[in-house]
């Protein structure tokens, strides 16, 4: 409990260095060691200092390159870490959302859906793709008010150095890959391939 009031204590999250509404993406994911004794705050602490040790100069230069703040950075990383079981395929995954950003197109992401729905039960249904919350990406354009996870150092890079495609789609193959799609007549037909087994 403690940890958690923490994670939300806009105070403490500035001392961190952090803008954000919450310490959600920047509790970098590792292997830690602590004394027994160590506090809520101290672990913190440790955490968002790794994140700012991993996100270097030449990443926050890459950032601003990109016309993006390292919050939207963080999130658009998250989103990708949450998409895709296979590391190869993060860049790929993160051409698509870029893709669709550039043409304000929604990332139509189904983790966001599931991040804000308090009522999600293990299966995305119609109901909560229609859901409105400040995660769901199927309902509102650009990114979402935050990360939806910590998202390590692949998934940041791939956000900062997405393949060039001319993807728009992509669908799961039900083994930790997506067939990717220029088109939504092509993504169609593989939802119903590799989803719907038509």
């Amino acid at each position: 409990t403690k940890f958690l009031s923490l994670c939300r204590d806009t105070e403490f999250i500035k001392t961190l260095g952090v803008n954000s509404h919450s310490l959600e993406g920047y509790l970098y994911p590792d292997t830690y060691f602590f004394p027994k004794q160590t506090t809520c705050r101290q672990i913190l602490e440790k955490m968002v200092d790794t994140f700012h040790k991993i996100y270097t100069q030449e990443w926050k230069k890459r950032t601003e390159e990109l016309g993006f703040s390292v919050h939207e950075i963080v999130t658009l990383a998250a989103i990708i870490e949450k998409e895709t079981g296979d590391v190869s395929e993060r860049p790929l995954i993160s051409s698509v959302f870029h893709n669709r950003l550039q043409k304000n197109l929604r990332l139509e992401s189904d983790p966001t859906v599931i991040y804000g729905d308090k009522e999600f039960d293990g299966r995305i249904r119609t109901r909560h793709l229609r859901r409105k919350t400040p995660y769901n990406t199927y309902q509102l354009r650009g990114l979402p008010l935050g990360p939806i996870a910590n998202p390590g150092a692949l998934a940041l890079k791939a956000a900062l150095y997405p393949d060039e495609s001319q993807y728009l789609f992509f669908v799961s193959k039900n083994d930790t890959t997506h067939y990717f799609s220029k088109t939504l007549s092509e993504h169609n037909k593989a939802v119903k391939k590799y989803q719907l087994h038509r």
